[in-house]
């Protein structure tokens, strides 16, 4: 069975920082690219970052440049997601999500969910 588990979130203080993990398990995760999203309270899902598979390419929403760091461990199934100088405006609970599927047929699958509150 195809699972993502994210762990990491947590409370913090605004300019604080945070690493999530996902670990992945039942597919073979490095042949995939892979996203971070997350979902603020009240709004709806927002693309965070990607990874490509070999880790070549990645790519990042522009209110996170800067701040956040995606990165992936093949050999552990893991991806992370570093997080710094962190805002109110990062609240949300974020998701790993992968695509299984092609461009013309999407099989998008996500995990759990990890909630990040920032405040003082």
């Amino acid at each position: 069975e195809m699972q993502l588990v994210e762990s990491g979130g947590g409370d913090v203080q605004p300019g604080g920082s945070l690493r999530l993990s996902c670990h992945a398990s039942g597919f073979s995760f490095e042949r995939y690219g892979m996203n971070w999203v997350r979902q603020a309270p009240g709004k709806g899902l927002e693309w965070v970052s990607h990874i490509s598979a070999s880790s070549t390419t990645t790519r990042y929403t522009g209110s996170v440049k800067g701040r956040f760091a995606i990165s992936r461990d093949n050999a552990a199934n893991t991806l992370y997601l570093e997080m710094n100088s962190l805002t109110p405006e990062d609240t949300a609970v974020y998701y790993c999500q992968v695509d299984l599927g092609s461009s013309s047929d999407p099989d998008v699958r996500q995990g759990q969910g990890t909630r990040v509150t920032v405040s003082s």
